[in-house]
């Protein structure tokens, strides 16, 4: 069996390696936009085909992590779902953030991804092997970033990127297999 998904040779050299996905959740995990209600409570909205993304990164042995500067108990809920335990919320300094958990992990900066939109995520991922960005990144972090997703935020882009780090790993067509038998 062949997929269907292609990404270019050079892209899937520099994330070969990736054994953890940082992701920033506004603008990447999200669009961006933030809902309060009367009482203040924040709600988001967030994209099946990425929870489904990063449920299959994790049995391809690669690892998310979430390195926030908010916090809410929608965003708590939802990571609790998705089996994310390498969570930081409400850090504006992320670098330090992801370092603890590169710790925890006993891994590298030469091991890991990130998934920024804004500037608060750029020493996050200057520091990884491997940076993507949705196309409604500030243009700071687009410009710096390996690969552009052709979905937005919120949208299916950490999809994409799981999908490519997948790929990357040749675990893709063992995790699909099970779905056309």
């Amino acid at each position: 069996m062949k997929p269907l998904l292609n990404f270019p040779p050079d892209l899937l050299l520099k994330a070969q390696n990736i054994r953890v996905l940082f992701l920033d959740v506004d603008g990447v995990l999200t669009d961006g936009g933030l809902q309060f209600t009367a009482e203040g409570e924040t709600s988001k909205r967030f994209n099946t085909l990425d929870g489904h993304g990063l449920k299959l990164l994790q049995k391809a042995g690669i690892t998310p992590a979430v390195v926030t500067g908010r916090d809410s108990p929608a965003l708590r809920l939802r990571l609790q779902a998705l089996g994310i335990e390498q969570a930081r919320f409400g850090t504006e300094d992320k670098h330090p953030a992801a370092q603890e958990i590169l710790n925890a992990l006993g891994l590298g900066w030469e091991q890991a991804a990130a998934m920024g939109d804004d500037w608060p995520d750029l020493p996050m991922m200057l520091r990884c092997a491997f940076a993507a960005a949705p196309p409604n990144a500030h243009v700071e972090v687009s410009g710096r970033a390996h690969y552009i997703t052709h979905t937005a935020g919120g949208n299916g882009a950490v999809r994409e990127v799981c999908d490519l780090l997948m790929v990357a790993s040749g675990r893709y067509v063992d995790l699909l297999e099970p779905y056309l038998s």
